[in-house]
């Protein structure tokens, strides 16, 4: 590979993307020289180097060809066409542990290839990983249109500033993603906290294919059947629901039933919630106990938004107002 500046996007040696997409190098150059698939970029000394778009074609190249797609007719499509293309080839559901993919929307090339390419799949068990929308940076990402299906938002950026994580908050506007996970070099602390605060996932790179894994992981819920029993709807728990100031004005309103049922939900939510922001703290700074505190957050987590949901459940019987009171 290559080792362009900063400033540069990167560019790959032939054998470099056939080991990221496990494509053999002798199948990478019949797709680019019959079939026309790729425009590798011609060096002064005649080398051909491949950028991150093409990594990502033959990525779906890949997997549309082992679902029986012919590459002849593929090789010249977008990857935006065979990104639509993989996804509507995609058997129905069959059983529980298939049921309802986890949808990201990726900003980032590299880190979208990762994902696809990477060994997610066996980390997360019973969830499945879809990417369902790519976009290169934030510049792409500030008109590019989005599906209705990604759940979860992660974004690779080398540097974080105020006016960066201005452009994250409106992406996040524009859909309503359950979890952002933002990846990032190099950043003020203030803004790390601040984001922090703002219910996003801040962690700093460069990180390893199994700590994004488990990463990803820590946002699912440990027992999607049962949540989805109590009327939690997707397999990625939802971020928090009530300020801590909505919790302890609930916990203090006299209640006509003869338990004090609001105030434990109210009590207990807000210390479940203490926990999860706890258990995250230290998966981003104990990477030896990564997988312990990725599921002590997705335990937390979930418990916290079951019983978010029971606590709306309690508010429409006693008519509690849940609405955060004007500052």
């Amino acid at each position: 590979m290559s080792h362009p500046s900063s400033a540069q996007p990167p560019l790959f040696r032939i054998g470099a993307v056939s080991k990221l997409t496990g494509v053999p190098v002798s199948t990478l150059r019949i797709w680019q020289t019959r079939y026309g698939a790729f425009t590798p970029h011609k060096t002064s000394g005649n080398q051909r180097l491949f950028a991150e778009q093409d990594v990502s074609k033959a990525l779906l190249l890949k997997q549309l060809s082992a679902a029986g797609h012919g590459v002849g007719s593929m090789a010249r499509l977008d990857l935006a066409q065979l990104r639509e293309l993989s996804h509507a080839g995609q058997p129905a559901p069959m059983g529980p542990a298939l049921a309802q993919p986890v949808c990201l929307a990726v900003v980032g090339l590299g880190l979208a290839n990762r994902i696809e390419s990477g060994p997610f799949a066996a980390v997360l068990s019973q969830h499945r990983i879809q990417v369902t929308d790519v976009m290169e940076d934030l510049a792409a990402a500030r008109n590019a249109p989005l599906s209705d299906k990604p759940q979860v938002l992660l974004i690779k950026v080398n540097s974080l500033q105020d006016t960066v994580y201005e452009s994250i908050r409106r992406l996040m506007q524009r859909h309503p993603f359950a979890q952002t996970i933002v990846l990032y070099h190099f950043a003020p602390d203030a803004v790390v906290r601040t984001m922090k605060r703002a219910g996003l996932t801040v962690r700093r790179d460069p990180v390893s294919d199994s700590e994004l894994a488990e990463l990803l992981q820590s946002i699912l819920f440990v027992d999607r059947d049962r949540a989805q029993a109590f009327g939690q709807a997707g397999a990625v728990i939802a971020g928090r629901k009530y300020a801590d100031a909505t919790l302890r004005r609930v916990a203090s309103i006299p209640t006509n039933v003869l338990c004090e049922c609001p105030k434990h939900v109210a009590e207990l939510i807000a210390q479940l919630a203490s926990f999860e922001a706890y258990s995250q703290e230290c998966l981003n700074q104990n990477t030896e106990d990564a997988h312990l505190h990725s599921y002590l957050r997705a335990i937390s987590g979930s418990a916290r938004a079951l019983f978010e949901g029971a606590l709306e459940k309690i508010a429409q019987h006693e008519g509690i107002d849940l609405r955060e009171e004007p500052r």
